[in-house]
């Protein structure tokens, strides 16, 4: 079965890391072939941009499509841009803070991502909140995710940064200084947005003391 999603907003939301953590999730956990697609306009913060991942149980041959499954919308322009581009019987995901859609029916959903990311203290976690909490996640789960992350792809940048934050998050100073000083050494070659990785991680690594 082939499942075609697509997260759109602007610059700065995070719709792109959103995309990239559904895909690895599906492939990690799921044992699922994924893909993810994207674009963005010229500005580093502000301009429309769009993820789309394709999620199968078998080899993905082509990336694109026009029609998907789900559509998460998280902007006014996104709403109106990609909101009819859901198929027939397909779910629509709407940040009532942000956005709105003009279609109704049982698959229309609304929810405050934004403020709720803002209530618990990070505005930029809305692309987080807006994939909801797993059945029987802990921080236990998510310390192993992160590990059995980092044993594949060692030198991704934002393992390491966010491994670092959430042993720092649950006091564990020693063990998140070293993943971040991890994260600072590397090299900046595993993706388009290791410069910004690199900052938080030096900011982070500052202030663990």
């Amino acid at each position: 079965m082939r499942r075609e999603i697509r997260l759109a907003g602007f610059g700065g939301q995070g719709i792109i890391l959103a995309g990239h953590i559904l895909g690895k999730a599906a492939a990690l956990y799921d044992n699922k072939d994924a893909v993810l697609s994207q674009s963005y306009g010229p500005e580093a913060r502000g301009g429309a941009c769009a993820a789309e991942v394709v999620i199968s149980d078998e080899p993905v041959d082509y990336p694109l499509f026009d029609k998907a499954d789900i559509v998460v919308v998280m902007s006014l322009e996104a709403s109106t841009k990609y909101g009819p581009t859901v198929k027939d019987g397909g779910t629509v995901l709407v940040d009532s803070d942000l956005a709105r859609s003009n279609a109704e029916g049982p698959n229309i959903h609304s929810a405050p991502f934004t403020r709720t990311a803002e209530g618990l203290g990070n505005r930029m976690a809305a692309n987080v909140v807006l994939r909801g909490v797993p059945k029987g996640a802990s921080f236990e789960q998510a310390e192993k995710a992160f590990q059995k992350a980092i044993a594949l792809e060692p030198e991704y940048l934002n393992h390491r940064l966010e491994y670092g934050r959430l042993l720092r998050d649950r006091g564990r100073k020693a063990e998140a200084k070293q993943e971040l000083e991890k994260a600072v050494s590397l090299p900046p070659t595993s993706g388009a947005l290791d410069a910004r990785y690199q900052a938080e991680a030096k900011e982070l690594l500052a202030k663990t003391k």
